[in-house]
């Protein structure tokens, strides 16, 4: 047990502490952020792969109360009779459409014999910087729009919403932070009007079907979880290795004791 001492300096111990801190971030943290980025964006590409050749559907067989939501169906085109509330209109704000910013505006609807749902009418871009443009008005009446439902966004940590020019802004299409802000009770989920609808403006196109690299990053992260311990466990082999090369050569080289001499004195004599 001697020779294994050199574990307990320092120097050895806080090595230790390194490496199963890293390997135990890389199995409980890391690894698992990227597998479930991975599995969302696997199940948002399977989503909107199956929204394009599936016929629309009336949001009321998805929505049917108010406090509904339908996460499994994110990108399914629906259809809805109703009419737009354009008195509680908000603009999301800080959003990038083709590499370009914009504004997209959320305005409620009221759809007949359902809930109250928010609709993306689609985007404008800014004037002169950040300056809100002019925007066309929501029709008035009853109206009949397919959009594609869609999830709430988490609201940043931070972002507050804020009046500017005469506008309310959010920095997230959420339809809960919304209903706060309007008054205007709203189902979970909201709406993303498609090409050529009444109340329409900038079409938001499809985003790309890309599974990205969050599979090989988790991949990754494992395999360096695993890879640590093992460098560790080869570091040590390679000290008490060389420990054992400089005892022998220690050895080897050690001036010759009274006994020694004595030794070979005698054997020589013999």
């Amino acid at each position: 047990m001697k020779r294994w001492k050199f574990l307990l300096r320092p120097a050895w111990l806080a090595l230790f502490v390194v490496v199963l801190a890293f390997a135990y971030l890389c199995f409980t943290v890391l690894a698992p952020w990227q597998l479930g980025k991975n599995a969302t964006t696997s199940r948002e590409n399977d989503q909107i792969a199956r929204s394009v050749t599936a016929e629309p559907v009336p949001v009321t067989s998805l929505l049917p109360r108010q406090d509904s939501a339908a996460p499994d169906e994110q990108w399914q085109r629906v259809t809805a009779t109703g009419r737009y509330l354009p008195d509680a209109q908000v603009l999301a704000r800080l959003r990038v459409i083709d590499g370009e910013p914009a504004y997209e505006v959320l305005v409620p609807f009221a759809v007949d014999g359902g809930p109250t749902v928010l609709v993306d009418r689609g985007y404008v871009k800014p004037e002169r910087g950040t300056d809100v443009p002019p925007i066309e008005p929501a029709p008035t009446g009853s109206v009949t729009i397919t959009a594609r439902l869609r999830d709430a966004e988490p609201v940043p940590p931070g972002k507050e919403p804020l009046r500017e020019n005469g506008t309310v802004q959010v920095y997230a299409i959420n339809p809960g932070q919304i209903t706060t802000l309007t008054g205007v009770p709203l189902a979970g989920s909201y709406l993303q009007l498609v090409e050529d609808q009444p109340g329409g403006l900038g079409v938001i196109g499809l985003p790309h079907l890309d599974a990205g690299p969050f599979l090989s990053y988790g991949i990754q992260w494992i395999a360096f979880g695993i890879i640590a311990p093992i460098g560790l466990g080869y570091f040590i082999y390679a000290e008490i290795r060389q420990r054992r090369r400089d005892r022998v050569t220690a050895e080897s080289t050690a001036p010759a004791t009274p006994e020694d001499k004595l030794a070979d004195r005698y054997g020589r004599r013999r």
